[in-house]
């Protein structure tokens, strides 16, 4: 491995960094000390060493086997928050909560984030939305590392956002974001993460060991092929459909309260969610003719 300023590990237990609390070793663990030192580390990397950025683990299976990578987690130094006029300037590694909350002490309003579980980095590389919104509404600019240690900004145009994805190559880093919000009034935009908040509480498994939404929407479906008929479906209602609230495989299982979350129940190993999800997605299919997309990423090797 390249000389580092940061912290560099290896075989580093990836099961207490994730939301699901599963999954092996990584053959590396980098956290940077600050963008030269990831860039520099990037640049003297051999191009055939595999590269997973990894944010807070919200929403991602390692599997038992782990992961045959370097795995890159920002931390300190890259989750300042400024704010300038309506521009905010997140790091990466920054909750996207705290961006939320900031934005609002300064009469801007990304409420939409309050919600989200998770870091600025992955909001921008899944596109994360809630309550309507997207990061693309608010994106203008990314700062990045490239795989060969190249930092460069990217516009949003460049990122080619769309639902729950971006084109950004594998083995880039996202270290910063550049959003400009609208303008609102604090207390109120207070008042609505409280109420988001609230209504989060009351729908979701917020206590349980989750990573959020299992599967993507299955938008512009048509139940008779009529292109008049064509309608938006959410995941829970087809799960529900199927048969599969509260379904369990080991572990794992589908949460009574929420359809659309898998939580880990009782010692659930990442074989277990993986076959949970992939069944939810066969009795669906079987069910109702509609394939469920994951949305959860699972990443690395079988046990």
């Amino acid at each position: 491995m390249p000389p580092v300023r940061g912290k560099l590990s290896e075989g580093k237990a990836l099961s207490g960094l994730t939301w699901l609390r599963v999954g092996g070793p990584a053959d590396w663990f980098f956290q940077p000390a600050d963008a030269e030192d990831l860039a520099a580390f990037l640049a003297a990397l051999p191009a055939e060493v595999p590269v997973f950025p990894m944010g807070v683990g919200s929403n991602l299976i390692v599997r038992d086997g782990g992961l045959r990578a370097v795995v890159i987690r920002l931390g300190r130094g890259f989750n300042t928050v400024e704010i300038s006029g309506d521009r905010v300037r997140a790091g990466a590694a920054a909750l996207d909560a705290q961006v939320a909350r900031k934005a609002a002490d300064a009469g801007l309003d990304l409420t939409f984030l309050r919600t989200i579980p998770g870091s600025i980095g992955g909001a921008v590389r899944m596109n994360a939305g809630c309550y309507g919104s997207y990061m693309a509404d608010v994106l203008e600019a990314v700062e990045v590392v490239t795989r060969t240690g190249e930092m460069r900004r990217l516009t949003v145009a460049e990122l080619a956002l769309s639902y729950r994805s971006s084109n950004l190559p594998e083995g880039w880093v996202v270290t910063a974001a550049h959003l400009r919000a609208p303008r609102g009034v604090p207390e109120q935009l207070h008042a609505r993460m409280e109420a988001q908040l609230a209504q989060r509480d009351a729908t979701q498994p917020t206590r349980d060991r989750s990573a959020g939404s299992t599967f993507r929407n299955p938008a512009g479906f048509s139940s008779t092929g009529r292109e008049d008929d064509v309608h938006d479906l959410k995941a829970w209602k087809v799960i529900d459909n199927a048969g599969m609230r509260g379904a369990r495989v080991g572990g794992a299982q589908m949460s009574e309260k929420h359809s659309n979350f898998m939580i880990n129940a009782d010692g659930a190993t990442a074989a277990d969610l993986e076959a949970l999800g992939e069944l939810v997605r066969k009795k669906v299919a079987e069910s109702q003719g509609i394939t469920l997309e994951w949305e959860i990423m699972r990443v690395g090797d079988p046990s």
